[in-house]
C-alpha cells in the first residue's frame, strides 16, 4: 500500500483537483484506492458528492477517537472510497495541541485501516496549512506529491515546503520522500512557465542525496487550465466521469501512469519504527518549535 500526502501550503494551486482527479484515475485503473479528506474545507468531499450535514461520521470522529477509519469511509465508485471531512475538522489543531503523540494519530489509524481492508493506496489531500492535520499527513505518508502552478512566487513558498518534509523525515517519518511535482494550471506556450519547470528540473538535479526530495521529479504531465475541471466539482464527479475527453482528462489520465510507474519502478522499504524515545520530545515541542509557524510564514 501506498499512503501519498498531497499538500502545498498555499491555496489555489490546484491540489484538492489533484488529489480528487489522481484518486479518481487510480481506481479507475483498477487499484484499491481510499481518499480521505484532511481539509475543514471539505472540497475533497464535495468534488465527489459527498456534503457532510450534522450527525454524519467523518474524518473528525477519528482523530478525536471516537470511530475508526473503516467505519468513516463511503464507498463513492468502484475502486474508490472517501473519508469525509467537515467543518468540526478546524477544532482538530485546538483539541491535539497539548496531546501525547498528536502527530501520530493518522498513522496509527491507516494502520489500523491496512489490517481492515485492503488498499492499493491510500491518498491524503492536507489542508492549505502546516499545521497539525498537514503533520499528521506527513507523518502517515510514504511519498508527498506537490501541486505547484508555474509562478516565481509559489517557488519560494515550494522552499519552506521542502524545509517542512525535510523536518519531519528527521524526526518522525525517516521513510518520507517527495515523489514529484505536478505543475498545475499550466499554460503552454508560456515563457514563464517554461523558465520555472527549467528552475525547477535545475533544483531538483542539484540536490544533497541526504534530502528527501533528492529522487523527486517535475511529472511530465501538465495540467493545462481547462475549464472542464472547473465545472466537474459542482457536479459531484471527478473529471472522468464529468468529462471523460477533456484535456483536463487527457492530462490526469497521464499523471496516473506515472505515478503507477513510480511505484513499480522503486524499491519497496518498510516504514522505520520509531522509538517513544525518539518521538517523545517532539511530541512536547509546541508546533512553533518544530518550525512549523516559521514555515507557514
Amino acid at each position: 500500500m501506498r499512503t501519498i500526502a498531497i499538500m502545498n501550503q498555499k491555496g489555489g494551486v490546484g491540489k484538492t483537483t489533484s488529489s480528487v482527479n489522481l484518486s479518481a484515475g487510480l481506481a479507475r485503473a483498477g487499484h484499491k484506492v481510499c481518499l480521505i479528506d484532511l481539509d475543514p474545507q471539505a472540497h475533497s468531499s464535495l468534488h465527489l458528492g459527498i456534503e457532510v450535514s450534522g450527525g454524519m461520521n467523518c474524518v473528525y470522529s477519528v482523530f478525536a477517537g471516537e470511530q475508526r477509519l473503516s467505519q468513516v469511509k463511503q464507498l463513492v465508485n468502484s475502486h474508490l472510497w472517501v473519508v469525509p471531512a467537515s467543518l468540526d475538522l478546524a477544532a482538530t489543531e485546538l483539541e491535539l495541541v497539548d496531546a501525547q503523540g498528536r502527530e501520530l494519530v493518522l498513522r496509527q489509524a491507516i494502520a489500523t485501516l491496512a489490517k481492515e481492508q485492503q488498499f492499493d493506496f491510500v491518498i491524503l489531500d492536507c489542508p492549505p496549512s502546516l499545521g497539525v492535520l498537514t503533520i499528521n499527513a506527513l507523518t502517515a505518508a510514504d511519498e508527498v506529491i506537490i501541486p505547484l502552478q508555474p509562478h516565481f512566487f509559489a517557488l519560494q513558498g515550494l522552499s519552506k515546503l521542502l524545509e517542512t518534509t525535510a523536518l519531519i523525515k528527521r524526526r518522525l517519518n525517516r521513510a518520507l520522500q517527495v515523489s514529484g511535482i505536478i505543475l498545475c494550471l499550466y499554460e503552454t506556450g508560456t515563457r514563464l512557465a517554461a523558465d520555472v519547470t527549467d528552475d525547477l528540473n535545475n533544483f531538483l538535479t542539484g540536490s544533497d542525496p541526504q534530502a528527501p526530495w533528492s529522487k523527486a521529479r517535475v511529472f511530465a504531465a501538465r495540467i493545462r487550465r481547462n475549464i472542464k475541471l472547473a465545472e466537474a466539482p459542482s457536479f459531484g464527479q471527478s473529471i472522468f466521469e464529468y468529462a471523460p475527453n477533456s484535456a483536463g482528462a487527457s492530462d490526469y489520465g497521464r499523471l496516473v501512469e506515472e505515478v503507477v510507474a513510480l511505484g513499480q519502478k522503486a524499491t519497496v522499504t518498510a516504514t522505520p519504527a520509531v522509538s517513544v524515545a525518539e518521538v517523545a520530545p517532539v511530541i512536547a515541542m509546541p508546533s512553533a518549535d518544530l518550525g512549523i509557524s516559521q514555515n507557514a510564514a
